[in-house]
């Protein structure tokens, strides 16, 4: 009976794939910098649907080059 039922879980687990993060948009925060847009792919193999799931989203600023380069 023990055998049956880790042997169930084990099956039930293999049947799903997710694949990422990948970048799933990019755009201006309008104040110079950009924002990332992350998400994942999941597939089923047991009922054979591929869904998206939203991983979240970033934000990167970007410096004048007088600024990184330690100036003005």
């Amino acid at each position: 009976m023990k055998r049956a039922a880790l042997l169930l879980v084990v099956i039930l687990l293999a049947g799903c794939s997710t694949a990422g993060p990948f970048v799933s948009g990019i755009s201006s925060d309008g104040k110079g910098g950009l924002i990332i847009q992350k998400g994942y792919v999941e597939m089923n193999g047991f009922t054979g649907t591929i869904s998206n799931k939203e991983a979240g989203e970033s934000t990167i600023k970007f410096l004048p080059e007088e600024e990184v380069k330690g100036g003005k």
